[in-house]
């Protein structure tokens, strides 16, 4: 299995690559969607770039250095401004940063699944990390990428606010029902808190099993 610490700088900096396209990608795919959908509130915010010194929260860029996961700062949304039904016009806003993950994770896996880079087979992830290596192979950076883009679409599509899968279930569901769902909503952050505290790591539980599935499934090499 791939020792996450037998080369702590090389890992370190992918993680922080990784996390920084992934992040970037998805806050820019919210604010292109609203866009699209004609508010053009990211936009005059400065979000509507790929930049991710435009996305980056203080906060969250701290952690990824710190835990080695982060986040970003929130797209800035105005539901009235978008065209047609607001719950479904927000739906595919906030879905379109989850799909952008998944984009990413199908186009930075196929190197592997081509079997352009050397992997160690029947093992998740680059073989080739050796021990004081500080810059991250290219195959490695690849292997990150796409694992943290998986980890960031499953973990987003959680329903439970403030996370996207919230504002997708509500714009599917039918109207009468979303507006049951608003005050649920507004207990999300605390609800998350304790799928991560309580139950041996719930949240871990709901996240890491799909999200491996889905890296055996894009990372396995075709011969």
């Amino acid at each position: 299995m791939l020792d996450l610490f037998a080369n702590p700088p090389a890992l370190f900096l992918g993680r922080i690559v990784a996390l920084v396209v992934a992040l970037s990608i998805h806050e820019f795919a919210h604010a292109f969607a609203a866009y699209q959908l004609g508010d053009r509130t990211a936009q005059m915010a400065g979000r509507l770039t790929l930049n991710p010194l435009a996305h980056l929260d203080p906060i969250g860029s701290l952690m990824m250095i710190l835990v080695g996961f982060g986040w970003a700062k929130p797209v800035p949304v105005n539901p009235f401004n978008l065209r047609g039904d607001k719950l479904r016009g927000m739906a595919i806003t906030a879905a379109a940063g989850p799909i952008s993950n998944v984009l990413q994770a199908v186009v930075f896996s196929l190197p592997i699944r081509l079997g352009l880079m050397d992997l160690d087979q029947g093992v998740h992830g680059p073989a080739y990390l050796s021990p004081g290596e500080i810059i991250p192979s290219v195959g490695l950076v690849l292997y990150l990428l796409v694992w943290t883009n998986l980890l960031l679409a499953v973990f987003n599509m959680i329903p439970l606010g403030p996370l996207d899968g919230m504002k997708v279930l509500m714009g599917v569901l039918p109207q009468n029902m979303a507006v049951r769902l608003e005050p649920i909503a507004r207990y999300g952050s605390l609800l998350l808190i304790l799928l991560m505290t309580v139950g041996g790591g719930l949240l871990a539980k709901m996240i890491f099993p799909p999200a491996q599935s889905m890296l055996d499934l894009l990372t396995k090499p075709r011969w």
